[in-house]
């Protein structure tokens, strides 16, 4: 792992580790993504009772936790130990039977096939090589994998730009990247897999809504955007469920 990269060095704080729930899943908007990122993964991969699951970059293990309520048998690997000690805190909270370890997503310790699936969301747009990790995370699903990225050709990538301008610049920032699907189909069809369904959940910035901070406000201006058409074309993050092509 490079421990120097700004995804590993931040999530290593004990501090960030403790308040990501609040940063990320509070406020009306807060709750309106994770409503969201629920019912997306539950479409994706259906019926899960029973089925091997690997969450790669659980973080604090929301959507390992989600899956594990309803049924599966779950793993949830994550860089940060810190990450990790919430995610673990939060399974004994609920009662819920997940295990979570250590490790690396470009190099992940599991043969082939070693899982029926595979999710991980917020990961790709932060990593040091998206290529590589979406490529292991083909190699351990057996059926399918679920995972994210924000659309190079969307609001969020002028977000991304100026996150990367100012890191340039020596100011502590999650400089992430924005992807084209051309790209992600190439990984891919490299891998053997091929899109089955895709998900985009905005036009405008997360960012944004979060700023206005109303449910009804997010709920009327999408909905009239994607009656146009801008959804389809803009929309981001995107969530993609890829199938194996060859069994």
């Amino acid at each position: 792992m490079n421990d120097e990269h700004y995804s590993y060095r931040l999530y290593a704080d004990p501090a960030m580790a403790d308040r990501f729930d609040a940063m990320r899943f509070s406020g009306p908007i807060g709750t309106l993504l994770a409503e969201a990122q629920d019912r997306v993964i539950a479409a994706f991969l259906g019926p899960v009772d029973g089925r091997t699951v690997l969450d790669v970059g659980t973080g604090t293990g929301r959507a390992a936790l989600g899956l594990a309520r309803r049924g599966a048998r779950v793993t949830g690997l994550d860089a940060s130990a810190e990450m990790l000690r919430v995610a673990k805190a939060r399974a004994a909270d609920a009662g819920l039977d997940a295990a979570f370890e250590v490790g690396d997503a470009h190099h992940l310790a599991y043969p082939d096939r070693a899982f029926h699936c595979a999710v991980s969301l917020r990961v790709l747009m932060h990593t040091p090589d998206w290529r590589q990790c979406l490529s292991e995370l083909c190699r351990v699903a057996d059926d399918r994998v679920v995972f994210d990225y924000p659309a190079a050709r969307s609001a969020a990538a002028l977000q991304a730009c100026g996150r990367r301008l100012a890191a340039a610049a020596g100011r502590r920032v999650e400089a992430y990247r924005v992807l084209t699907s051309a790209d992600v189909r190439r990984v891919l069809d490299a891998s053997g897999f091929r899109i089955e369904q895709v998900h985009r959940q905005f036009v405008l910035p997360i960012a944004l809504h979060k700023a206005i901070g109303s449910r009804a406000f997010t709920a009327a201006v999408e909905r009239a955007l994607a009656g146009v058409g801008l959804l389809r074309l803009l929309g981001s993050p995107v969530t993609v469920m890829a199938i194996r092509c060859a069994r």
